[in-house]
């Protein structure tokens, strides 16, 4: 048996537990410089509210609404999600996280599933203030559906067991094409052509008919539904590029100095990430570029690629790279209104083959950022940072409604007033 724990609305789940008088009302979370809707409590969706839609176009609404408005606070969010990791792994033996409020976990020779679903549902929500729901079923896909129907029906408490035929039946009958995991917008669209509308539907093709419309994955997806476990912790889905990016406010920004700050940022931040998914890049693209819809200024793109001799995911080098890059293209004069860095032909860290001719002590280069990773863990992120990230405060995001760093900034704790 697989189980899924999924924490609910957590971006705003995140904003409740430092402000629980939010409990009950309706709560919305922004994207970067507050530019869209990205995560919505169920009194926000109660009222139409959708998913991606841009602030300004509904700003008005949510106003009249009374509705509590947040900018993404991803440092808060990023702790919070390691506080969840970290307890359960103190309650189930094997853990795989997949995203960053979702993570698999394994339940062979558990008795009691649903005991144990219960368990880590209260366990969880006292230690870290986070509400979540379990799915737990014979195969992941299976366990994704089972989930849902915990979120979406209250009398199951958070956990939802599929353990038998006729549960596993009904889940297929009752769940549409297009919330089954793996199968996607584009297929969803392909076999909803084909008179396609539910995954009970689906399972009852064969697995001929099931391959040529939807290649080797989709049959992974039709074999899972029919209750045979085929995907496994290794296989399930990884970034393959990972892009940070940003908008500058203003008119962009000319200075070079200011520029190489942001884009050591956005290239430290890579690196973070493809370590937290024990990976490594085999190249990096620098991006940036002026306003488009400005005719009054001169125009400039930069998109340049650099592949690596050997693939690291050490900050110092994915940074050094990016700012080779940016010191070469740059052009004096010109707002830069946008820019990012992407890394990606992204492969498994253990599967790195060094390099004869390599100048770097890779030994050396893991050990320093190991201890650095540490350093800002117990600490907070960037306590350690290298030089190039800077101070300047200026090119960063438009954060109208951001709330504090709780967890991770010791001058930005809750204060407690007695007496």
């Amino acid at each position: 048996m697989f189980g899924i724990v999924d924490c609910n609305n957590f971006y705003v789940s995140c904003e409740r537990v430092f402000n629980p008088s939010l409990c009950g009302k309706p709560v919305v979370v922004l994207s970067n410089n507050d530019g869209c809707i990205i995560a919505r409590s169920n009194e926000a969706k109660a009222l139409g509210i959708k998913m991606g839609v841009p602030f300004h176009q509904v700003r008005p609404l949510l106003e009249c609404e009374k509705v509590a408005i947040f900018s993404s606070n991803y440092t808060l969010y990023g702790d919070m999600s390691r506080r969840v990791m970290s307890l359960l792994t103190d309650i189930t033996p094997g853990i795989s996280q997949y995203s960053i409020d979702e993570c698999f976990v394994e339940l062979n020779g558990i008795e009691d599933v649903h005991a144990l679903g219960c368990k880590i549902v209260r366990d969880i929500g006292r230690g870290t203030g986070i509400p979540v729901t379990v799915g737990i079923a014979p195969t992941k896909t299976l366990a994704k559906m089972a989930s849902m129907y915990g979120k979406k029906y209250a009398g199951y408490e958070g956990v939802c067991v599929i353990d038998s035929d006729e549960k596993r039946i009904k889940a297929l009958q009752g769940c549409d094409i297009g919330d089954v995991w793996g199968v996607g917008r584009r297929n969803s669209e392909k076999l909803r052509s084909a008179g396609i509308t539910t995954a009970w539907e689906l399972t009852m093709k064969n697995r001929q008919w099931v391959r040529r419309m939807l290649t080797v994955s989709g049959e992974r997806t039709w074999r899972e539904l029919l209750g045979n476990s085929c995907i496994s912790f290794d296989e399930l889905p990884q970034n393959q590029s990972i892009c940070t990016s940003r908008s500058f406010p203003g008119n962009g920004i000319s200075n070079l100095s200011i520029l190489e700050e942001a884009v050591a940022n956005f290239a430290s931040l890579c690196a973070r990430k493809l370590r937290s998914q024990h990976s490594c890049c085999k190249a990096i693209t620098l991006f940036a570029y002026t306003d488009r819809f400005r005719k009054d200024v001169p125009q400039h793109c930069i998109n340049r690629t650099i592949q690596l001799l050997v693939p690291t995911s050490d900050s110092q080098e994915i940074i050094t790279a990016a700012l080779s890059v940016l010191r070469t293209s740059y052009r004096k004069g010109s707002d830069y209104k946008k820019a990012g860095v992407i890394v990606w032909d992204i492969c498994d860290a253990n599967e790195v083959q060094a390099d004869l001719f390599d100048p770097i002590d890779r030994n050396r280069q893991a050990l320093l950022t190991k201890a650095i990773d540490e350093i800002n863990r117990r600490n907070g992120l960037n306590t350690v940072k290298l030089a190039p990230q800077g101070f300047d405060h200026s090119w960063h995001l438009k954060n109208e409604f951001i709330t504090r760093q709780y967890t991770t900034d010791i001058q930005q704790v809750i204060e407690v007033k007695t007496g």
